[in-house]
């Protein structure tokens, strides 16, 4: 018995030939990359993330970069502080009197510490510095100011879900 049929191209099959943008959900894998190779995150040992676009999930520079690719685009994007984590902003560098931290906390530079906000929302910082009465706790993101090469494998691209009211 003969069929006759023509072979689809894999892509036809299960993948959507959607490409990223405004309401659009995304699946892939990603890698945040330092200027010097180090990994800040990755998802290629685990399984990918979704997201729809303009669900705050990425920072804007993040996500437009993703613009126009489809799925199964591999790319490595540099993405600048202003597009990324911002500059570092020296106002974001406060002093706070030692005694708000305690008597037995072995405080050394470079310590993550943790405060609340006047929402009580965590508000993390690091220890830039110390003397016996203050300690100056810098605020901004670890990555302010910093180039991060973005590496990206899109798995899929669908319309957006239509959020339930």
């Amino acid at each position: 018995m003969r069929h006759d049929f023509e072979c689809k191209a894999f892509g036809e099959y299960g993948m959507s030939s959607l490409t990223i943008g405004p309401d659009t959900q995304v699946t892939l894998h990603f890698a945040l990359k330092l200027e010097d190779g180090s990994v800040v995150d990755s998802t290629f040992d685990r399984n990918p993330a979704t997201f729809t676009v303009g669900d705050g999930s990425l920072l804007r520079g993040f996500e437009e970069s993703l613009f126009g690719m489809g799925a199964g685009t591999k790319d490595a994007v540099i993405i600048k502080p202003e597009q990324g984590f911002g500059q570092p902003n020296p106002s974001n560098v406060q002093e706070v009197p030692r005694d708000q931290f305690g008597e037995d906390m072995d405080l050394v530079e470079g310590l993550m510490v943790s405060f609340a906000d006047a929402q009580k929302a965590e508000l993390p910082g690091v220890v830039k510095c110390f003397d016996d009465k203050v300690v100056f706790v810098d605020f901004n993101h670890p990555l302010a100011g910093r180039d991060i090469l973005f590496e990206v494998e899109i798995i899929d691209v669908q319309p957006a879900q239509a959020s339930a009211v």
